[in-house]
């Protein structure tokens, strides 16, 4: 079970990062702002449809492409907005290295 109670740490250990409770504290201030929360939320749903066309190997809608530029345009103008996206960068990066840590702690059986 120590694998299991080194999970639990590492969630409460990622829960109190910086990185962690920043993005938590802009995104709860954007999603209080019902039409900055609808910009964002229309860039993000965008944004991972083509995220989804990437990974399948598809090719990726131009005209979505030029959309989804356009709105990340339009919302970095807002500071908190900015602000979101820089913080959730900053988190993704976080998560992303933690995965590669456990991955290349057992690539060897994968």
């Amino acid at each position: 079970m120590e694998v299991y109670d080194k999970c639990y740490e590492l969630a409460s250990a990622i829960k109190e990062s910086k990185e962690y409770i920043e993005y938590k504290e802009i995104k709860k201030i954007v999603h209080n702002e019902l039409k900055l929360k609808d910009q964002v939320d229309e860039f993000e749903k965008i944004r991972y449809e083509e995220q989804i066309l990437a990974m399948q190997g598809e090719e990726q809608n131009e005209e979505k492409m030029k959309k989804l530029q356009e709105l990340y345009t339009i919302l970095i103008k807002e500071p908190k907005v900015k602000e979101y996206f820089d913080k959730e960068v900053k988190f993704n990066v976080l998560i992303a290295d933690v995965n590669k840590i456990i991955g290349e702690a057992i690539k060897d059986v994968l």
